[in-house]
């Protein structure tokens, strides 16, 4: 990179062209290096060292430090790097933390403590090395916007990986960018001219998959009236970007180790491989460890994929970039219906207080459907996360009284799953296998739902 942000307009496939905003410079943030070893509570004797910029602990298994203490919450606390030292946050933990005695929120550590999270005890040691970390001056790669210290870090680390030829792991939850990595992965690689290729893995059906990906002879199935060719060979010289790679059936999964391993495709129906150069970016928001650890992910793929890992933080662990966020949808929206939305400080503040479970496509939405809603060109955000629940003896229920028991029981269950799943499924940016998830149920058993309530 130059040192200066460059715009131009590339091809955006079925949306014409689409600007795209190179990040600047790379400047280094140099941190002191530590360790943290737990000497109290479950996980005695676990230690783990700092090697990005922020190490996270908890009990979800998506953390840096995972705890199995019962009394520690999903995302308990984080340690960030800065020039001025080591700096820890509680996440908004059900019982707070203790670095020495003293309850904090928020404090710069000290170069030796120890850190109290519910029943676990942490040592945390500063080594005398410092590591060197590297940073953009920009905010923008891509279509990826953020000036907070992990963008900045996950942009320079882009910037890095995209002129290799190595395969990519992007990890984050549903909502938070991963698709627009892959496609800055693209555009910044020698492959930039090259083809594109998006493979949502979970919207494929398990019967026809095989042939999408790679291909088919003549006569292979019925109905496989000519040879077709498969979309790893039709991204010949570019990229595939694979989505939801944790739905990927184990019987596939052989073949794409095979794919990035030797660069071949064997068509279904074929006796022979063919050579394709093509690069394999593949994205999840699914712990692929503990899919693995569940006989559901094959584990030489997962270390094959995994040797490049790029993690994008969701939208809760960087609130700092939800100004910066808000500003570039408006623009986007005011040139689109050509009028000048603004977002008033008193609607922006609640933003900003948000945890946005569904990260920067639920910000995008919300501040496209006040654009929409909009008499004039200042905001209000809708920011309700359910419908209101009906209690007997309102309005919406007295019509129920006049059903036999087991006709009512079975309209309001039929009310309450259409909104139910409506109002998640809106929450998930339209994601039918994050909303199954989240609703705890299997993506068929959704995809019924969505059938019968059209």
């Amino acid at each position: 990179m130059d040192g200066h942000d460059h715009s131009g307009p590339v091809d955006g496939g079925e949306g014409g062209t689409r600007t795209v905003f190179l990040a600047s410079e790379v400047e280094r943030l140099s941190a002191p290096s530590f360790e943290l070893e737990v000497v109290r509570g479950p996980d005695k004797g676990t230690r783990i060292s700092r090697d990005g910029i922020m190490l996270r602990a908890g009990s979800s298994p998506d953390n840096d430090l995972v705890l199995s203490d019962d009394t520690v919450s999903r995302q308990h606390f984080r340690i960030e790097a800065t020039e001025r030292g080591n700096r820890i946050r509680d996440l908004g933990s059900k019982n707070g933390i203790l670095v020495d005695s003293l309850a904090v929120a928020d404090a710069w550590l000290p170069p030796s403590c120890r850190i109290t999270a519910g029943n676990t005890q942490l040592k945390y040691k500063e080594g005398r090395e410092r590591v060197d970390l590297e940073l953009t001056t920009g905010s923008r790669l891509g279509e990826l916007v953020g000036a907070s210290p992990q963008m900045r870090h996950l942009f320079a680390m882009i910037q890095r990986i995209a002129r290799t030829d190595a395969t990519v792991l992007v990890e984050g939850e549903s909502g938070t960018g991963k698709e627009l990595t892959a496609r800055a992965l693209h555009d910044l690689s020698p492959r930039g001219k090259g083809p594109f290729e998006i493979v949502d893995c979970s919207a494929i059906p398990e019967s026809i998959i095989e042939s999408e990906l790679f291909g088919h002879v003549k006569g292979a199935f019925t109905g496989a009236v000519a040879a077709r060719k498969g979309i790893i060979e039709s991204a010949a010289g570019g990229t595939v970007f694979m989505d939801e790679l944790g739905e990927l059936p184990l019987a596939l999964q052989g073949k794409l180790l095979r794919l990035i391993e030797r660069r071949e495709v064997k068509a279904v129906g074929s006796d022979s491989s063919r050579e394709v150069d093509v690069r394999i970016v593949a994205a999840t928001n699914r712990n692929l460890k503990e899919e693995v650890a569940q006989g559901n992910f094959r584990e030489d793929l997962y270390y094959r994929l995994a040797v490049v890992k790029l993690r994008i933080p969701p939208l809760r662990e960087r609130p700092e970039d939800i100004p910066l966020l808000a500003d570039h949808f408006l623009d986007q929206f005011s040139r689109r219906d050509k009028k000048r939305y603004t977002l008033p400080h008193s609607e922006l503040s609640r933003l900003c207080t948000w945890a946005f479970p569904g990260n920067v496509r639920e910000l995008r939405n919300v501040i496209e459907r006040a654009c929409l809603l909009s008499d004039g060109v200042e905001l209000d955000v809708d920011l309700q996360t359910r419908p209101p629940v009906m209690q007997p003896g309102v309005p919406d229920f007295d019509h129920y009284l006049s059903l036999p028991y087991k006709d009512a029981k079975d309209a309001l269950v039929s009310s309450f799953e259409e909104k139910y799943w409506t109002r998640l499924l809106d929450l998930c940016g339209g994601n039918i296998s994050e909303a199954s998830r989240r609703g705890g149920i299997h993506r068929k058993s959704l995809e019924y739902l969505i059938k019968k309530f059209k």
